[in-house]
């Protein structure tokens, strides 16, 4: 195995790590926001919203179809990670895209935590999720095309 390959091979093997580290505290996530009553925070406002602005489609969960939707999303994060293994190009962009979602869910539960002096539903494992998305970003940057 060339020098260069073996190169490719650890930043793609990092890669896989990031990823699966980020799948792993989802699920965790997902954990929380189950066991510290999230639906009850979250369908309220769905109704509140709906109210002020009927046009939005803002969608509000039983917690049977909200827990298969994100038993049904990690499980399909897990799949793809057979491409990110492989160090296919266009998993590069899919892991942006996975960072860009797992911060804009992480930084919400922080930042009502904050507002309300209080700790919110799924707050609890939302650092955990800015250090893994972070760590997928920095392991993204390290293997992206455009370094190679």
């Amino acid at each position: 195995m060339s020098e260069a390959h073996a190169a490719t091979h650890r930043l793609d093997a990092l890669h896989r790590r990031a990823w699966l580290a980020l799948c792993a505290v989802f699920a965790l996530h997902i954990a929380d926001e189950a066991l510290t009553g999230f639906l009850g925070l979250w369908n309220p406002a769905v109704l509140a919203i709906r109210r002020r602005h009927p046009w939005l489609i803002v969608p509000a969960f039983s917690f049977a179809v909200w827990i298969a939707l994100m038993i049904l999303a990690v499980a399909g994060l897990l799949i793809l990670s057979h491409w990110v293994r492989r160090g296919l190009r266009w998993t590069v962009y899919a892991s942006y895209i996975f960072v860009f979602l797992m911060l804009g869910n992480a930084l919400p539960h922080l930042g009502f935590s904050i507002y309300k002096k209080m700790w919110m539903s799924g707050a609890y494992t939302s650092p955990l999720l800015v250090a893994a998305s972070i760590y997928l970003w920095w392991a993204t940057a390290r293997r992206s095309p455009y370094n190679s």
